[in-house]
């Protein structure tokens, strides 16, 4: 008797798949994507060169030893 109420799942446990889905369909659709990358890579560029200058002498030394290697 039960089993026809076991094999529903709740619509509202996927809700948000489901709108992420649809999102990013949107995205992909308009190609807004490609501004969504731009922005991420311009943001980890920035965070590369704020711990590059704050940490100067372990990037050298990083680099230094990852140059001996080859």
């Amino acid at each position: 008797m039960n089993d026809d109420n076991e094999k529903k799942v709740p619509l509202g446990q996927y809700t948000g798949a489901i709108i992420g889905g649809v999102i990013a369909l949107i995205l992909c659709f308009t190609r807004v994507y490609r501004l969504l990358l731009y922005i991420v890579i311009i943001l980890a560029g920035i965070f590369i060169g704020n711990y590059v200058q704050n940490n100067k002498l372990k990037v050298k030394e990083k680099l230094k030893e990852f140059i001996d290697k080859f």
